[in-house]
């Protein structure tokens, strides 16, 4: 199960559905990016094994279910990134030895109770990959 924060068009999620996942949850508060993923979930015929929430990443709540793999791809250099993940963790949505992709664009402090596996640059990009403990 995949949980893709700050999901934007929902690429990434449905990337990973195409790839075996069995359920995608979208989180997205903006109102466009919230039409945009709908789109692509009705052309991609994935409406049985999606959602979409549209709510502020940061203020997530409690979950239904945790899950597997996280994708967070915030808007950079705001902090987003780091108060997403701990709302994720308080709330339950991050199952212990998920894995979480993290795309930001500079340094970030990684939440505890997760640990960094990886770090990779691409331009101004740096994807991290952090392993729920």
């Amino acid at each position: 199960s995949v949980l893709d924060l700050f999901a934007g068009t929902g690429a990434l999620g449905l990337e990973a559905l195409s790839r075996g996942a069995a359920r995608v949850v979208f989180v997205e508060n903006g109102r466009m990016g919230q039409r945009l993923i709908r789109e692509n979930i009705a052309l991609c015929k994935a409406e049985d094994s999606t959602r979409v929430v549209g709510r502020d990443a940061r203020k997530l709540g409690s979950a239904t279910e945790a899950f597997d793999l996280v994708f967070l791809d915030p808007p950079y250099g705001k902090g987003l990134g780091e108060t997403a993940l701990k709302a994720a963790q308080a709330g339950g949505w991050i199952a212990p030895e998920a894995l979480i992709v993290w795309e930001e664009g500079g340094a970030v402090s990684v939440p505890e109770g997760l640990t960094l596996l990886d770090e990779r640059s691409f331009g101004d990009t740096v994807i991290r990959v952090l392993e729920a403990l």
